[in-house]
């Protein structure tokens, strides 16, 4: 009988043994709590949209706090990501909040790659996640996770459809981010055609093939609630940290000519659904979320691209260090294999050089003969002209001695004439 049957016919055979008393296992999840509590949370928000769409504004709403920062101008040459940090405290739980924002997203005449810098960014987040996690010595839990959990995109309130834009940067952020929809501004339409453009808008993300986040059902405890806030997606949105009277207490609102608009009425608006569904009841599934899809996703396409696989190629189990090993061979033929492909090249350069060498050498000695001939040559020629010179010397001396000759000759004959014309003169007187 194989080893795997015995073991099932006794996993069959066990029996519960009912304890005699309180053992205190069951204080497991107050032990999780109150880590969790001491330790403190993490929670990081990117708000896409255009600017002047109230991003600022519902972060404040949200969390009702006054968040540091400036109005963001049109004037950016691109997408700049600021990213800001908070802490923040409510009775005795403490929230690490990042509010990340998309300075400038929408405002260029092209807009192609306004998405790039908004991927690149999160794609940072994962890869220093990983780095991390990838050390001998990790501190996971110190390390504050800078990833991004929740993406708000918001939607301009147009009332038609969804621009281009938009649909192109959703669809590059579904595999990335958790992304919630949610309609800026939404009193600026009415409430018919708010339910159009909801309509619409969902039509077109599942035409265009958009996976938004969708708030889990699987738990019983929140199943219900986040089925019937599934249908309410996009959420129409409204923010304001202005307090209003109305009746007895202090409310938010904003205030119009024709009346005033309640932020937390949900007659007037999807406020207080966004922020039960993305803070109190799924702010835990989002961090899930993005750790075990999200996360995983990149660190599996991430570490395939570094050559680690978990298979070899007959389908058998490929451990770790078979997969380092492995690698480790590869890069060492692969350097074996630059190494002699460098030695053979070096080896033919230096033949180039050395036939280089000798053609120069040979046209070097050809020169010189060359110079050596012409040298002669031009030697040659100098002696014959020296010759030349000494034999016209030599017959210029001959021509002056005959000339001096005939020269004293004349005197003397010249001389011999006075003497005979005086003894003359002396005769005849």
């Amino acid at each position: 009988m194989a080893a795997t049957d015995i073991a099932r016919q006794a996993g069959e055979g066990c029996r519960t043994v009912p304890l005699a008393g309180h053992v205190g296992f069951d204080s497991l999840p107050d032990q999780l709590v109150n880590q969790s509590v001491s330790q403190g949370f993490c929670f990081n928000i990117l708000c896409v949209g255009e600017t002047g769409l109230g991003k600022s504004t519902l972060m404040d709403t949200l969390f009702n706090t006054k968040f540091e920062g400036e109005p963001a101008t049109h004037t950016q040459p691109g997408v700049q990501l600021q990213s800001n940090t908070y802490d923040l405290q409510e009775s005795n739980v403490g929230l690490k909040l990042t509010i990340v924002s998309t300075v400038g997203f929408g405002d260029q005449i092209n807009k192609e790659d306004s998405y790039r810098p908004i991927v690149e960014f999160i794609d940072a987040q994962f890869e220093a996640y990983l780095q991390e996690e990838l050390k001998i010595r990790r501190l996971l839990h110190n390390y504050h996770d800078s990833r991004i959990h929740a993406c708000l995109y918001f939607i301009a309130p147009t009332g038609h459809s969804l621009k281009s834009l938009d649909l192109v940067t959703m669809k590059k952020l579904d595999s990335k981010v958790n992304v919630i929809p949610i309609i800026a501004k939404s009193d600026a339409i009415s409430k018919s055609e708010l339910t159009k453009f909801k309509i619409k808008i969902t039509s077109e993300l599942v035409s265009n093939g958009v996976q938004i986040y969708q708030f889990p059902t699987d738990d019983e405890a929140v199943a219900e609630i986040n089925g019937t806030m599934n249908a309410h997606l996009p959420f129409a949105v409204i923010g304001s940290t202005e307090e209003l009277k109305i009746g007895n207490k202090m409310v938010k609102a904003r205030q119009y000519p024709w009346g005033t608009v309640q932020v937390e009425n949900e007659a007037h608006c999807d406020f207080v659904k966004l922020r039960e569904m993305l803070i109190r009841v799924n702010m835990e599934d989002l961090r899930e979320q993005t750790h075990s899809r999200h996360y995983e996703l990149y660190r599996r396409c991430k570490l395939e691209e570094m050559g680690f696989k978990d298979t070899d190629p007959d389908s058998k189990p490929f451990s770790l260090q078979e997969t380092y090993e492995a690698k480790r061979n590869e890069f060492l033929g692969e350097l074996q294999k630059k190494e002699e492909e460098m030695r053979q090249m070096f080896v033919q350069r230096v033949k180039e050089k050395e036939a280089e060498l000798k053609e120069a050498e040979k046209e070097l000695h050809e020169k010189f003969d060359r110079l050596k001939k012409l040298h002669q040559d031009e030697k040659k020629k100098l002696e014959d002209k020296k010759k030349s010179l000494d034999d016209e010397v030599n017959a210029f001396k001959q021509r002056k001695t005959a000339a001096e000759l005939l020269q004293s000759q004349g005197s003397q004959a010249g001389g011999s004439q006075t003497l005979k014309r005086d003894k003359e003169k002396k005769n005849f007187f």
